[in-house]
């Protein structure tokens, strides 16, 4: 079992940077149009363990299907950090985990989700 800490992640140029809250144990992959294409590996968490340093200026959003996900990149490197995911009242932030600092992907449980089917 992982204890939560405070992670550091960033954009390629640095642009858009945060801090996450979380417990790193397992991490998903989603087979989406949008996620497969970019390779996510992500986390969700709530928005009050998100916070954003640098970069709200920085990112483009780009939102298709449901429109329940806001697939953020930065408008500068293109890579995407973060999104927002709200639905039904319930409101994610989901951190692309290859985007935190110091993390070993390959220690982490990686889970499929459907997301294609959603």
């Amino acid at each position: 079992m992982s204890l939560q800490q405070t992670y550091s992640g960033s954009c390629h140029c640095g642009r858009v940077r945060f801090e996450v809250d979380t417990e790193l144990a397992r991490a998903s992959t989603c087979n989406c149009s949008i996620c497969h294409r970019v390779g996510w590996t992500m986390i969700s968490v709530e928005p009050a363990r998100f916070r954003l340093l640098a970069g709200d200026d920085a990112q483009t959003n780009y939102q298709f299907g449901r429109k329940t996900m806001h697939h953020l990149f930065c408008s500068t490197c293109g890579v995407h950090a973060f999104g927002r995911f709200e639905s039904d009242g319930t409101e994610k932030v989901i951190v692309n985990v290859r985007c935190l600092d110091g993390v070993e992907l390959g220690a982490l449980e990686v889970q499929a989700f459907d997301g294609k089917s959603y």
